[in-house]
């Protein structure tokens, strides 16, 4: 500790001269003597070198690389958002035999590449993500069509763009799953460009099979789970929940704002044109107000207004769609990936869980014949039979019993996950405030070059007032 006090290493390493130094020092106390930087002055030619032994006592030092715990997610937001940005354009309807379809443009910032892509493309995607990936958080497809009963022109194109905003939300949040990221299934919808992909991608399912038969700790999942997982897992999905009903509120709410922004646009708008019209007018005034009245120049002045009433509508719709675009796509998507756990839970209780418990059920039914077929002599050929159905059965339960734990594993890394997209908060409330900041200052320019257009309109010969800038 001495040596290690007179060397210096302020920068968090030793220099070449540190190093030659604690050497040095070291030779000194080998001999006996005080390790003291003074006696190296003393030291014209050389430093003493140290007596280092055999080197092969050095193997049993040598840094041990660390085992990190699979179960633990080492990922960060920024990460799991530079994996890849996919934008979704749709593109003119074509006109099949029957019905139009909608065909939308893909394109991957990762894989710099442009397929295009139907909606039944997407819905084989998701349902073979969902057979490979069982357990794990896979995004729900956005509906394929509208009620019945509600379509019109402006709502079948509203819902196609809400359809548009939705896969783009599904395949952003695949591409950006660290454990579906560099999967063959993935790779080839982002870059298939054949005609049919369908086929190819399954084709490619079945070659590799679900995710329990291909990671090579399914069958060590138990190992690593902790011993409360059950307990963790109940307090995580009710964590989540509540967490989901409060997201769920703040989307509602900058929806409002939005479709308002869009309210306020539509209404500067008609008042704008409204003006427009009455300074339009070009009826003349009766003999007994034209010789007082100054509303023909009036008239003139409000009709010019309209085009600042309408620059103003266009800000309003402008931030409009920030809000949609910057606050409200946001908290959708983090709400798609709330919802994802969600029925993440749902099928692990519905799926491998139920089956396992009914597959011990029939076990218990089967051990029983047997034990009643002992009791009772039968057929030899009839008994063997049931043992050999007894046999499979057990084997059936112990695959059951290590999808169950791999199920848990899969969870308890999902809801880690999750966690770790829930700074996304802040990007969110960046985004609203910064839109807010924006539309605030263009609206108020707009507002501001507008009030001196209004001076004549209160001249003194209308025995008016100008109005103040601020009120007082």
């Amino acid at each position: 500790m001495k040596i290690a006090d007179h060397v210096e290493n302020s920068e968090g390493f030793l220099s070449k001269l540190s190093l030659y130094k604690g050497l040095a020092l070291i030779a000194l106390a080998q001999q006996g003597k005080q390790p003291s930087p003074k006696l190296l002055e003393n030291c014209i030619q050389e430093f003493p070198k140290p007596q280092l032994g055999d080197p092969k006592h050095l193997q049993s030092l040598k840094m041990q690389p660390t085992q990190e715990d699979p179960l633990i997610v080492s990922q960060t937001l920024t990460k799991l958002l530079g994996r890849d940005t996919i934008q979704i354009e749709s593109i003119p309807e074509k006109k099949g035999l029957f019905l139009k379809h909608v065909e939308y443009q893909v394109t991957s910032q990762r894989f710099k590449i442009s397929v295009y892509r139907r909606y039944s493309d997407f819905d084989v995607f998701h349902e073979l993500m969902l057979q490979r990936f069982a357990y794990r958080m896979v995004p729900a497809l956005p509906p394929k069509r509208m009620l019945k009963g509600v379509l019109t022109s402006t709502s079948e194109q509203e819902f196609i763009e809400g359809r548009r905003r939705a896969l783009t939300r599904f395949i952003n949040l695949v591409a950006r799953h660290p454990f579906f990221s560099e999967d063959e299934l993935l790779k080839t919808f982002l870059t298939f460009n054949g005609s049919d992909v369908q086929t190819k991608l399954r084709d490619a399912y079945k070659k590799m099979g679900d995710e329990f038969l291909t990671c090579r700790l399914a069958t060590q999942a138990k190992e690593y789970l902790p011993a409360d997982i059950q307990a963790q897992f109940s307090s995580s999905r009710q964590l989540i929940r509540n967490i989901h009903n409060s997201f769920h509120k703040l989307r509602d709410r900058a929806e409002t704002m939005a479709a308002r922004s869009k309210e306020n646009a539509t209404d500067l708008l008609m008042f704008g044109k409204e003006l427009s019209t009455l300074g339009t007018d070009s009826a003349p005034l009766p003999p007994l107000a034209s010789s007082q009245s100054t509303w023909g120049s009036l008239r003139q002045s409000i009709k010019g207004l309209s085009v600042e009433f309408g620059l103003l509508a266009d800000k309003a719709m402008q931030q409009g769609k920030r809000e949609e675009d910057d606050v409200v796509e946001k908290l959708n998507l983090f709400l798609d990936l709330l919802q994802s756990y969600k029925d993440l839970c749902e099928r692990h209780e519905k799926g491998v869980l139920h089956e396992h418990q009914r597959a011990l059920q029939k076990y218990s039914v089967m051990k029983r014949q047997m034990m009643s077929a002992t009791v009772q002599p039968k057929e030899q050929v009839s008994v063997e039979q049931l043992e050999s159905r007894i046999v499979q059965q057990e084997n059936a339960i112990q695959t059951m019993e290590l999808r169950n734990y791999f199920s848990l594993f899969c969870l308890h890394q999902e809801i880690q996950l999750v966690f770790i997209y829930l700074p996304i908060t802040s990007h969110i409330l960046g985004a609203f405030v910064n839109s807010q900041v924006q539309g605030h200052r263009e609206m108020g320019e707009v507002w501001s070059a507008l009030h001196p257009k209004l001076s004549c309109l209160f001249g003194a010969s209308n025995g008016l007032q100008s109005p103040p800038l601020s009120p007082k």
